[in-house]
């Protein structure tokens, strides 16, 4: 069959916009090229977090992605109050439907989990997708700066400890690290001896690789990393940005997973990453209402 060629005239203004989108439409005219993802994860009404955040990130990146949501939130926890709506028993009639209809995915992202229950149920699914080669990353949203977020339990560790155990890579940061493994959480940062100690800790548990972010070391800020494919580990510092969004995690998540997943070594996409979610903080700091996350919409060129 003859290949047909066709020839669009752009107004000078949109020129520009066209090439800048030119190399994700065509990812998305050819969506057999790319991966497919399945976030797990909350979903919020109103804010840019979780899936919400990562979603529009992946799509963007070409990767045909799709959802299973853990809660409905009303908003951010940010803003002190909201609503919540665990999705457990519906997870479980979801599954058995899948299966049926006989939808699998090569990679499975993992979030914030309601409860024990629906963890260990999303945990078997996990495990039984892994079997037939998806990989699974998993983010064990619980807590940051030292303190558990509202709402998370010993049962919510115990949990994300379940999660832990099917997982190819999990990122949890240095407040969620230290939950996990039972570890004195210490501010002033530690040594990059205890930086390994740490991550060796989370493999234990049974992940395969590791990093921990918003972690000082030897007085630095980083993202520390184990990679089992070499055995490595490994530092990378960042200057931070004295502002917070939430969001941001998942943001880095959808990023690293987008740059994994095309091919791209554990360091250097976590090294890209980092520079991308800078970039968008960076741009987005001085915004009035930074409860509700960074607009990532308006911010997809910066990826």
């Amino acid at each position: 069959m003859s290949a047909k060629v066709v020839i669009i005239l752009f107004p000078d203004k949109l020129l520009s916009l066209f090439l800048l989108f030119l190399p994700r439409l065509f990812v998305l005219l050819h969506p057999t090229m790319k991966k497919q993802i399945l976030l797990i994860n909350d979903m919020a009404g109103y804010g840019k977090v979780a899936t919400a955040a990562m979603l529009p990130i992946l799509s963007y990146m070409g990767y045909p992605t799709y959802n299973l949501p853990t809660a409905l939130v009303s908003n951010t926890l940010d803003y002190g109050k909201f609503n919540i709506l665990e999705t457990t028993d519906y997870i479980r009639g979801v599954f058995p439907v899948w299966k049926e209809l006989g939808f699998r995915f090569d990679a499975i992202a993992t979030g914030f989990m309601a409860s024990e229950r629906q963890a260990r149920m999303i945990a078997a699914y996990c495990k039984e997708q892994a079997a037939d080669g998806t990989v699974v990353f998993v983010d064990p949203i619980m807590g940051d700066e030292g303190k558990l977020y509202n709402g998370v339990t010993p049962s919510t560790i115990r949990s994300m400890q379940e999660m832990i155990g099917v997982a190819h890579l999990i990122f949890p940061n240095y407040t969620e690290a230290c939950y996990l493994t039972d570890t004195e959480y210490r501010p002033e940062g530690i040594s990059w001896q205890e930086a390994r100690q740490l991550l060796d800790k989370l493999r234990q548990i049974g992940t395969r690789s590791a990093l921990i972010t918003s972690l000082i070391v030897d007085g630095q800020t980083c993202v520390v990393g184990y990679n089992h494919y070499d055995s490595e580990y490994f530092l990378l510092p960042y200057d931070e940005i004295p502002v917070h969004f939430p969001g941001t995690g998942d943001m880095f998540s959808a990023i690293l997973i987008g740059h994994l997943l095309d091919g791209e070594p554990l360091k250097n996409s976590t090294r890209a990453a980092m520079d991308a979610l800078s970039r968008l903080i960076e741009k987005n700091k001085d915004n009035a209402d930074k409860n509700r996350g960074i607009p990532i919409e308006l911010n997809l060129n910066l990826l």
